[in-house]
């Protein structure tokens, strides 16, 4: 496969149609619906870049954003590319 990409967003239907056309393209997509689900489905897991919605519940992008950036739990996603939707 090739490189993954994290997509969070709330809604579905926008997670299914990134997804897919990231698929299509040789991406390995791991989707969650927000900020705090992405951290648990994070776990060390190798994530080239993330694609993340603004407004969700839970936890909003602005904080994923911050909490994977600046923790050190994190540090290995520190200069993963952000697309901010």
């Amino acid at each position: 496969m090739g490189k993954k990409v994290m997509v969070v967003d709330d809604s579905s239907a926008i997670r299914q149609v990134i997804g897919h056309v990231l698929s299509t393209e040789g991406y390995e997509v791991i989707e969650a619906q927000d900020g705090r689900e992405a951290l648990e489905k994070l776990n060390g897991r190798e994530v080239d870049m993330f694609i993340c919605d603004v407004n969700m519940p839970n936890m909003d992008g602005v904080t994923f954003l911050k909490k994977v950036k600046n923790e050190e739990s994190y540090s290995s996603y520190r200069f993963a590319p952000f697309i901010m939707l």
